[in-house]
């Protein structure tokens, strides 16, 4: 157990370290203070272009993956804990460190490109389907927010599918899902009360079965 939380800690802190943040220093630039205040990948999509946006992504999605590996790895050859159940704490660990990072003020971002890096190394097939979702509601309706939601909530579903149809899903993976759910719905919730209020800004140019209506 100690060394369980000697990771969950490391992972924390590794969450911390915000790519939006660390490149935006890097610039000058702290992107929590324009658009929409975040400092996760929308936001830096909207303030600094899709290149940085794209940094930004592929940093926050690789330390959710390199917390899942730190969770998984083996210290001696031992595993007092299952390696998946530490792996997704790991990862939940790292998730808590974007949205409220120590080494920027605990202001960082939403958490959700941190978590799909751990579910892809955790659950890969499950990671593709969540992205087919996530795809499914930008072009169709153009808000990444609900996009974002609707995705995670698919997760616990996809696990329980799974276990309906006998498949092998383990007691930590269900109940990472449901983390992962739970706090994907929880930072998000003041996009869904701006949707509810007809206020969430849409990604218009993500909308393609709508230009396609159109036309």
């Amino acid at each position: 157990m100690a060394v369980l939380l000697a990771k969950l800690v490391v992972a924390y802190l590794l969450g911390s370290v915000s790519g939006g943040l660390l490149l935006g220093r890097l610039r000058g630039l702290d992107i929590r203070r324009h658009g929409s205040g975040n400092a996760g990948g929308t936001n830096a999509l909207r303030v600094a272009g899709w290149r940085f946006a794209l940094a930004v992504v592929c940093i926050d999605v690789g330390k959710g993956a390199l917390a899942a590996w730190l969770g998984a790895w083996q210290v001696g050859g031992t595993a007092p804990v299952d390696p998946e159940g530490a792996a997704a704490a790991c990862v939940v660990a790292a998730a808590i460190g974007h949205c409220w990072p120590l080494w920027f003020g605990f202001r960082g971002g939403k958490g959700a490109a941190t978590l799909v890096g751990g579910v892809l190394v955790i659950a890969p097939a499950h990671a593709l389907l969540m992205f087919v979702a996530w795809g499914l509601v930008i072009v169709s309706t153009g808000f990444v927010g609900l996009a974002t939601v609707i995705a995670a909530v698919a997760f616990p579903i996809l696990v329980a599918g799974q276990v309906a149809l006998g498949g092998d899903a383990t007691p930590e993976r269900v109940a990472f899902s449901i983390a992962t759910a739970l706090l994907v719905v929880w930072t998000h919730r003041a996009n869904l009360v701006r949707l509810r209020r007809g206020e969430e800004p849409r990604f218009e140019r993500a909308r393609l079965l709508h230009g396609r209506r159109a036309r």
